[in-house]
């Protein structure tokens, strides 16, 4: 999906029918709006087919929770439940921004996780008011962190001039979203600065890079040079598609040239083990029929069972039936690979349905990167009934786990691909793993032979888990199991009283954002261009907006609260004599030294122009000095710490606030030495 930034315009305003004609014409398919869209806008839009995304606006470039402040945030969700009268319905109005880009110091200030939960607040009322809307947040690397949990999807500003460094990014994207698609909310250059040469070649290959990573969508920024910004009429810069005469620039001729597909596509060989699976190995199989990749074959290994599996199987005549006596997933898994003629094995389950082009992404994450093996995410459908809600957002479910945004130290059997050559070096999977565990044991030993686990965030399929909460920790207990016997084959991956210890991050399918114990790389005084986040546990994914009553919000906390218990005793259990010789993790005890210091805040006047930088320096040339780059606080002098925050108040008119954890006699000098400095 393509899109443009449309407006906001000095006067006089275009004639929306004949621009939006021309934006069709030239392959986009919608339209980004900044504020509130008026009737002749959304009308145009519709008659030609164009939708539209709105962005909502409201002063988030001021302090607006806590105190006094808090009336901002108020005033806004009054606002936009006006606004989504007004515009919400019309036909036009595909999604809502409920903002666009907090900065980090305003994000600091107020705290991540309160700002995070007061957008989340903002896209409750969006879901409430007009539920068929798609509703985001616009976020950027400098605050990516604020992802909320209950988008319908990840949308996010990107200004990199460098087509590698971009390419990264976007990688990284897919793991910020977790199961939801990711749109490039923003990308642009300016002509004025770099040329109209410079901002043709940069906007052709952001388009097709962004199209070449599987993100769900790219917005260029934006239509035209005639932009409106605080009222005034904007002369500085020159981002647009048409310049100021109306005449389009040279980079509008790359928005007809699509990304290409040239990378080889080998044979594939999707093999999926069953055993006692009539309900659900139909859909499977079905799923399999529909693939967008030119050379694949699909072998069902049938583990010996004792209902009408192997009928429903031989009804569809593309799969390849393999009857087997009752072995053992592992068996199973090993008996397809022997009769399979591809040179990559990809094995998934019969509770999934994968996506039409899941091959198509894996077989580029090979050709691209020379992967031994390769996975990508596992995703829950829409649930059907209220226990399937509850698993969904559950723990333990298969996750997969880097260590960096593209190499993977482990990716789940219901999505798991390996070369044929890596596969059969290894000697394929051991047959004691009978019903789970094989895929850890698997990838274990993959990289313990020096073999490298690849992942693409593209490449998805939907797995359905367990249906009712009574299989599902029947499923729990089972992992137990076969965690006793990894523990038995790789003690050193396991500790006394916990389960496995990875290297890498375990990712859940939720959207990754901050969280209390979030560890936030701010960069110097918090200015980081890129600030990236790392969480010690992964939040879990929301409970389904269609099941949110009080009994089955009971059900989830009670799933949450006994999966940990079902799991650690069964391992126990099952692995009794294991857990006796295993090392437990000692931790140091740190002395905690308490200062005597009171937290005040000073607000200084509005001033024309934004100065956060300048009372930064002054407070340097009082003795003060930066602190850690992973510092909440900005600056800090013998045992007292300052943090600042720029709030714009009107055009181009800028206030900041100064918080201090100092004692009170300090304070006060502070306080003296920052109105002098504001009085000049």
């Amino acid at each position: 999906m393509k899109l443009v930034s449309y407006g906001p315009f000095p006067s006089p305003e275009p004639d929306h029918a004949v621009e939006f004609r021309e934006i069709r014409d030239l392959g986009i398919h919608g339209i980004r709006v900044y504020g509130t869209p008026s009737d002749k806008l959304l009308d145009a839009a519709a008659e030609v087919g164009l939708i539209v995304f709105v962005g909502f606006d409201w002063p988030w470039r001021r302090v607006f929770l806590g105190g006094g402040d808090q009336a901002i945030y108020e005033q806004a969700k009054i606002e936009l439940r006006k606004e989504l009268a007004d515009w919400g319905m019309h036909p036009a109005v595909a999604a809502c921004f409920v903002a666009n880009e907090v900065m980090p110091d305003m994000a600091n200030w107020l705290s991540p996780v309160r700002v995070r939960e007061a957008l989340e607040g903002l896209i409750e009322i969006v879901k409430a008011e007009a539920q068929h809307l798609l509703a985001a947040y616009a976020s950027y690397p400098s605050s990516e962190y604020l992802e909320p949990a209950n988008a319908d999807f990840t949308a996010v500003n990107v200004y990199l001039e460098d087509e590698e460094e971009f390419r990264s990014y976007l990688k990284r994207l897919h793991h910020l979203a977790g199961d939801r698609p990711v749109l490039i909310s923003e990308f642009g250059v300016d002509s004025l600065s770099m040329g109209v040469e410079a901002q043709k070649e940069m906007l052709g290959w952001s388009m097709r890079v962004s199209q070449g990573e599987g993100m769900a969508g790219w917005t260029y920024f934006s239509w035209s040079d005639r932009w409106l910004i605080g009222g005034e009429a904007d002369e500085m810069w020159g981002f647009g598609l048409k310049d100021r005469y109306g005449l389009l620039k040279p980079a509008a001729s790359e928005l007809g040239k699509d990304w290409v597909p040239d990378f080889p596509m080998p044979m594939i060989s999707v093999i999926i083990c069953v055993y006692n699976g009539d309900d659900r190995i139909g859909a499977a199989v079905e799923s399999l029929e529909a693939l967008r990749y030119p050379s694949y074959e699909l072998i069902v290994v049938d583990d010996g069972s004792k209902d009408s599996t192997r009928e429903v199987v031989r009804s569809y005549p593309f799969a390849k039936l393999v009857e087997a006596q009752h072995g053992g997933l592992s068996a199973a898994r090993n008996l397809g690979a022997r009769v399979a003629k591809g040179e990559i094995l990809s094995y998934t389950d019969d509770d999934c349905q994968v996506d039409q082009d899941y091959l198509f992404w894996l077989a580029k994450s090979y050709a691209e990167n020379g992967w031994d093996a390769c996975g990508g995410p596992n995703i829950p459908p829409k649930a059907h009934y209220e226990d399937e809600a509850v698993v969904a957002s559950s723990p333990g479910a298969p996750s997969h786990v880097m260590l960096t945004d593209v190499e993977a130290e482990h990716i789940p059997g219901c999505h798991l691909s390996v070369t044929k050559k890596a596969f059969e070096a290894l000697g394929g999977f051991r047959v004691q793993y009978r019903v789970a565990g094989d895929d850890v044991d698997f990838c274990w030993r993959l990289r313990a032979a020096g073999f490298v686990i690849g992942f693409h965030g593209a490449s998805f399929v939907w797995h359905r888990r367990r249906t009712r909460l009574v299989n599902y920790f029947r499923q729990q207990r089972g992992y137990g199991r076969a965690e006793a016997l990894l523990m038995k084959d790789h003690p050193e991956k396991f500790q006394k009283g916990s389960g496995a210890r990875w290297e890498g991050c375990v990712y859940t399918g939720a959207a990754a954002s901050a969280m209390g114990d979030s560890i936030i790389y701010h960069g110097p005084v918090g200015l980081a261009g890129y600030q990236v986040f790392w969480n010690p546990m992964m939040p879990m994914r929301m409970l389904d907006r269609d099941f949110r009553y009080p009994f089955v919000e009971l059900k989830l906390w009670i799933a949450r609260c006994l999966q940990p218990i079902v799991r650690k005793w069964s391992r126990f259990y099952y692995g009794y004599q294991t857990v006796k010789g295993l090392s437990c993790e000692k931790h140091e005890e740190t002395e905690c030294k308490v200062m005597k210091a009171e937290l005040r805040e000073l607000v200084l006047p509005v001033l024309i122009n934004e100065y956060r930088a300048r009372v930064l320096d002054v407070l340097k040339e009082h003795g003060w000095q930066e602190s850690g780059s992973y510092d909440a606080w900005d600056l800090y002098r013998e045992g007292m710490y300052a943090m600042l925050v720029s709030e714009l108040i009107g055009h181009d008119a800028w206030r900041v606030r100064v918080r201090f954890l100092a004692p009170l006699s300090e304070f006060q000098k502070l306080e003296r030495e920052l109105i002098e400095f504001a009085g000049h």
